[in-house]
């Protein structure tokens, strides 16, 4: 869920790496958040979260301004293991935060 508009995001089921971040050439997003408030801390290419079995880990893939999972900061190319709950902000601090959630 995202905080700030308290909008549900579906992760697609049929994909075993969900890249968000902002329309580019490269690798467009699965999760646009270009349509969010205070989108511009967001880079285009910004984190992954990959699915393993029931397991889901969400990287940084070099974001410019980072990417922090309950207000501490994951290192690009560190995978955090998912748990309910996890507040997941890219960039720093509150602007664009995502809460984990299983249905």
């Amino acid at each position: 869920m995202h905080i700030q508009s308290d909008r549900e995001i579906e992760l697609p089921q049929s994909l075993s790496v969900i890249h968000i971040g902002k329309p580019n050439d490269r690798i467009p997003p699965d999760i646009d958040v270009s349509g969010f408030s205070n989108s511009e801390i967001v880079s285009r290419i910004h984190a992954d979260i990959r699915v393993e079995g029931d397991a889901y880990y969400v990287e940084d893939v070099g974001s410019s301004n980072g990417t922090y999972i309950n207000n501490l900061p994951l290192l690009p190319g560190n995978r955090h293991r998912l748990r309910p709950g996890d507040r997941i902000s890219l960039g720093k601090g509150d602007l664009v935060t995502f809460i984990f959630q299983l249905t």
